[in-house]
């Protein structure tokens, strides 16, 4: 198993250890809250505590979110469940600008005197570090929005669902996979709703209902004879959805290349984890593949990690201007090579858009967390780059009077700061379908699902794997490889680019865990794409040992 899929599923079934949770987080029984819901009123009238005990102490601006934070975790292995566990987070975090500083302050009392307490400490703190300010924070306008809400459109309520029915589905899909041949079998439900009001002095009182869902498992099949084994992971995506991702509808399914199903707006995690062993299997029989220059077509559950981390990353502003390096580095990306409105990111057919509006994704929300209305704008367009990520304090920087609304906060606890919106790949503008596209390649591999990767810290030199990986002969799927792994740098991987399938075959894919920060924090973020071509890419194999 590798290192992140470890994290994942182990990580998750002791409690979601490698997950961000408040220090006041608590584990609590199921369908049950430890601390008091509020209405809105209530919440506003906290809010204005906050905003009034600010600006009678000197601060020009202030921003309270007042959240609460439900997390669920339904785990089992083969027969037996592991483990059910609840966590709840509520509390106050407080920002303010004084002296032309940030200052910032979080309590779990959630009370008038609590919040006016905190509201002081935060002030305290922009006025210390104030001393230590060479120029004063300057924020880019964003309108007074009044009282709004917006919610994720969900159908059905994960929190809402019996425990019993998500035990039932998850050991259902465990032994399907035992049936087909899985030697082992992991498989979670994880469930996220943030409950999060946001106000400001700028007269925005805005409350959100986000909601997450993200059914996995690891079918893990071993060959005793041989010694060989093949973890083969979940087809499913994390969604910005609720329960109604796990109906499984057959018109949701798509026959992929290589006769797989692959799952789009639903997911079938019996079907698919009966599917994953037989998989599993095949690929241990599998022809290792010959190290060479090969045309790639890579599906967008695979792809989507490499748009993380060779284009969501790079274009990130705080790390292009060196200010953020955790997790990730900073970027080859430099503000030169914006500025002089011609440099060759790829070829003419790439263009990538990040969006925080985009229905079914991680990343969507109506506005982020400095109270900014999401939008979505281009990055990379026709090949070149045109722009970067950037909030409220950045935005400047460029030349630029909006905030793109790409600010998050993990928790009320943690300070909100430049995060990864849905970062992706615009699908091709000609009808194209992946069988199509794979008609035309001579010499290939067509690769699924995301794996192993490795990149260097300025987001430039990489290599990545993948789960399952197909032989193209001649326009024709040929088998199954194993020990595949391709290498390139960013640009020259982009440019290589030649062909994308029609929007017909675009899809979402992400990843609940994207880290930055220090201390950390984790995002929540989607990437799409459809169907891509890559010509004469490095491939390598990654199962011989060089002495």
């Amino acid at each position: 198993m590798k290192r992140r899929d470890f994290i994942h599923l182990a990580g998750m079934g002791s409690g979601a250890m490698a997950l961000p949770f408040s220090a006041f987080a608590h584990e609590v029984e199921i369908g049950q809250l430890l601390t008091p819901l509020l209405d809105t009123s209530q919440k506003k009238q906290l809010a204005d505590i906050a905003l009034n005990t600010a600006k009678s102490l000197g601060a020009s601006y202030t921003d309270v979110r007042i959240g609460r934070y439900l997390n669920q975790f339904v785990t089992t292995r083969e027969k037996k469940v592991q483990g059910v566990t609840n966590t709840e987070s509520f509390g106050v975090g407080i920002r303010v600008i004084a002296n032309g500083t940030w200052g910032f302050a979080a309590s779990n009392s959630v009370t008038p005197d609590g919040i006016k307490k905190t509201t002081e400490r935060a002030v305290a703190i922009a006025k210390a570090n104030s001393k230590f300010q060479r120029e004063p924070v300057k924020l880019a306008g964003t309108p007074s929005y009044g009282e709004v809400s917006w919610k994720t459109p969900i159908v059905k309520n994960g929190f809402e669902v019996p425990v019993k029915e998500k035990i039932e589905l998850l050991l259902n899909a465990n032994a399907k996979a035992m049936e087909n041949g899985a030697s082992f079998v992991n498989s979670l439900i994880f469930l996220v709703n943030e409950q999060k009001y946001f106000a400001s002095s700028e007269g925005s009182y805005i409350d959100q209902d986000v909601h997450r869902t993200w059914p996995n498992f690891q079918v893990n099949v071993v060959d005793r004879q041989s010694g060989q084994f093949k973890t083969r992971s979940a087809f499913s995506a994390p969604v910005g959805m609720g329960y109604e991702y796990l109906d499984g509808k057959a018109g949701d399914k798509i026959k992929a290349p290589g006769d797989i199903i692959l799952y789009n707006k639903s997911y079938d995690i019996v079907e698919d984890a009966a599917m994953a062993a037989q998989q599993a299997k095949q690929f241990i029989a599998g022809k290792s593949v010959e190290p060479g220059k090969y045309d790639l077509v890579l599906e967008p559950s695979h792809l989507w990690l490499t748009i993380h981390e060779s284009v969501g990353h790079p274009t990130e502003l705080d790390r292009v201007l060196g200010y953020e390096a955790n997790y990730a580095g900073t970027s080859f990306l430099t503000m030169d090579k914006w500025q002089s409105k011609n440099f060759k990111f790829g070829s003419d057919i790439v263009n990538f858009v990040a969006d925080k509006t985009q229905p079914g994704s991680l990343g969507s929300v109506g506005y982020d967390d400095e109270g900014v209305k999401c939008k979505s704008w281009e990055l990379i367009k026709d090949g070149v780059l045109v722009n970067y990520q950037a909030i409220r304090d950045q935005i400047g920087m460029l030349g630029q009077k909006e905030s793109h609304g790409c600010c998050y906060s993990q928790s009320w606890s943690d300070v909100q700061f430049q995060r990864m919106a849905n970062v992706s790949l615009q699908a091709g503008k000609k009808s194209l379908t992946p069988e199509q596209l794979i008609s035309n390649v001579e010499k290939g591999i067509y690769i699924v699902k995301d794996g192993s990767f490795s990149i260097d810290q300025q987001r430039y030199n990489f290599q990545f794997g993948g789960v399952l990986f197909f032989e193209i002969k001649n326009g024709k799927i040929a088998g199954m490889l194993k020990d595949v792994a391709y290498q390139a740098n960013t640009q020259e991987f982009w440019n290589s680019c030649t062909e994308i399938c029609d929007e017909r075959d675009y899809r979402l894919s992400g990843a609940f865990n994207d880290g930055k920060g220090q201390p950390s924090q984790s995002n929540a973020v989607s990437h799409g794409s459809a169907t891509a071509r890559f010509n004469g890419v490095n491939v390598i194999n990654t199962g011989r040992t060089i002495l």
